[in-house]
């Protein structure tokens, strides 16, 4: 039985993690516009609903198909480090590692260009209309979600006493929002009016405002305010200290978001695309290549031969990802290596029938693997000194500041056949102080960055620090088929993985797919600082049939059972083989939420 229905209509679809957000893309289709126009005005209003999880400030991979082309485009949306962001720049500060929160880690806003040139390039809708359920919601007002009010009020005092400009736009009366109640952000509305008349401005045709409103952002006043602000602020953040900010407005003049093609793997009758190692979107078709030979379908899906095959696979996969992966365009990623068939099947020899406890990186053309510095949490005492600088006599809430962040994901796909899918994330109101006047923090997403010399992912000025985000589209024959993706910082490439050979292995519709029990290992390091890890250990929804958790046990897997239904917010759009339109959405959270025409 499923919480919810899967969607089907004859003029769209939108899933996103929040039901204004779906409703806000449905009324783009409504009113003629394209998937990606609805993808467009949903993505702007979760910058608004969703600021704990995202905002102008962050970033956003996006794969987009027009209909009719047989093939996918990646539009980055992710932005680079500063000039100033040398290893040195840190290193002299005493840090061996890059900050979680604060101004340190801040990098290029990519969301906003990123989103405004899928608009001119692959919509049809002037940026008015797409802009104006944003602006309506940060104007006036919507309700603040649950999370959001307790994270607020975890932060009040920090709001309130030190990142104030965050606590004018946060709190209300000098304390933070209730779950529900109806909250607004000026300051944001006036951000985005003023992008929109600085564009209509200009004068220029429909495209040429898409064009006004980029260098509105990156060359003009909200450039101007950034530089103004981090030319003189030093603020606290998570090592304990205050700190000042590399960024700069020549970064931002410097940067435009471009279009590069996708990676693909064959599986089955579909191809799946997933953008580059700049984000963590191969380590998805190297799970995918590992498993091709295993037979899934034979495998009850809460069985514990599935999960231990899964899990056993994700190991070696982001074992790849923590040595090999990094910008492309800055570092040699061995990437035709990684998805080389000879690779993967030396790879898969190594798939035992007891759990794995090592983190196992391959050597794709002989090469040796490099492994960043991670926090075992397995080992005790585990204080090395690297992680002591970022923990010890800190305030504690100072450490909520640097706690993993999460994602958003908007997914559309329109009766013509253009589809979209990308998560929005980053520049989240926990991390970083809002900039005055603008009404929304940076990113911190610098944090992903190594220190370490010599690898991929190492910091360097210009350079994308590699991320979780991670958003898939696949086609069948050239034509679109589903978009889908998850929050959840590096458990997005499992958790996705999951829903989709759900649907091609254990033959269930998207939404059946999207609901059934999920799982993860939390073997994974995670992206964020301070990079820990829990070797061994397999995490399970609550509900799991006991004899089958026991048989992981026996196998050596140490098994996390969590609540139940509280792993992912997937969301799905797609096109049926008789040309409708489906959308589907987790019920986990009550909040993603589908719409279908």
């Amino acid at each position: 039985m499923l919480f919810r229905p899967e969607l089907h209509g004859t003029r769209g679809a939108v899933a996103s993690t929040h039901w204004l957000a779906s409703t806000a893309g449905m009324s783009m289709l409504n009113r003629g516009g394209n998937a990606f126009d609805a993808a467009t005005a949903a993505a702007f209003v979760i910058q608004v609903v969703e600021p704990h999880l995202n905002g102008p400030g962050g970033d956003v991979p996006i794969l987009a198909h027009r209909a009719g082309s047989g093939s996918v485009d990646v539009v980055c949306g992710q932005g680079p480090m500063p000039a100033a962001a040398t290893v040195e720049a840190f290193t002299d500060r005493g840090l061996a590692v890059v900050p979680g929160s604060g101004l340190l880690p801040a990098v290029v806003p990519g969301a906003v260009g990123a989103w405004l040139r899928l608009l001119k390039e692959y919509g049809t809708l002037p940026l008015e209309d797409v802009l104006e359920p944003a602006i309506g919601y940060a104007e006036n007002g919507y309700p603040a979600l649950p999370k959001c009010a307790a994270m607020i009020g975890a932060l009040t005092e920090l709001f309130r006493d030190t990142w104030t400009e965050s606590g004018r736009t946060y709190l209300r009366n000098g304390r933070a929002p209730r779950a529900g109640e109806r909250v607004t952000n000026p300051a944001l509305a006036r951000t985005y009016r003023r992008l929109l008349a600085e564009a209509k401005a200009s004068g220029r045709d429909r495209e040429g405002q898409m064009d006004a409103a980029t260098e509105a952002f990156y060359g003009g006043f909200v450039a101007e305010a950034i530089d103004t602000y981090l030319a003189k602020a030093e603020e606290l953040d998570s090592t304990g200290r205050r700190n000042s900010g590399l960024l700069t407005g020549a970064d931002l003049m410097a940067w435009r978001p471009h279009v590069e093609r996708p990676l693909t793997l064959d599986h089955r009758s579909l191809t799946v695309h997933k953008a580059g190692p700049w984000s963590q979107g191969p380590v998805f078709l190297q799970q995918l290549a590992l498993l091709a030979d295993a037979d899934l379908a034979a495998t009850g899906p809460q069985s514990a031969e599935y999960v231990h095959t899964v899990v056993e696979a994700a190991k070696l996969a982001f074992a790849d990802r923590e040595a090999w992966y990094g910008d492309p365009d800055h570092a040699d990623v061995p990437l035709d290596a990684l998805l080389d068939p000879a690779y993967t099947a030396a790879r898969r020899a190594l798939l035992g029938a007891q759990a794995s406890r090592e983190l196992r990186p391959g050597r794709p053309d002989g090469r040796e693997p490099l492994l960043p510095p991670l926090h075992d949490e397995s080992v005790a005492p585990a204080d090395p000194a690297w992680l002591g600088e970022l923990e010890q006599g800190i305030p504690a809430i100072m450490k909520l500041t640097a706690a993993t962040g999460d994602t958003c994901c908007v997914s559309v796909t329109d009766a013509a056949g253009n589809m979209v899918v990308a998560t929005p994330s980053g520049g989240w109101l926990k991390s970083s102080p809002v900039v005055p006047g603008l009404g929304f923090p940076l990113g911190t997403r610098g944090q992903m960055a190594t220190l370490t010399p010599g690898h991929p992912n190492t910091l360097a000025p210009g350079k994308r620090p590699r991320t979780t985000l991670s958003p898939t589209l696949v086609l069948r024959e050239g034509r679109p088929y589903l978009a889908f993706g998850t929050p959840g910082g590096d458990q997005q490439d499992q958790w996705t993985l999951s829903f989709f050979l759900h649907h091609t292995e254990h033959r269930m519709g998207p939404q059946a797919a999207i609901e059934a029990r999920t799982f993860h290992t939390d073997h994974v390091p995670t992206s964020f600082a301070p990079r820990r890890f829990r070797p061994g250990t397999v995490v399970l929804e609550g509900g799991w049939p006991a004899a089958e958790v026991e048989a992981l046990r026996r196998r050596g897997h140490q098994v996390d059972l969590v609540a139940d239904y509280s792993l992912s917010k997937v969301c799905a759009t797609g096109l049926t083989g008789d040309g409708l339109v489906l959308g589907a959405a987790s019920p986990r959270g009550a909040q993603a939420y589908a719409v279908a025409g």
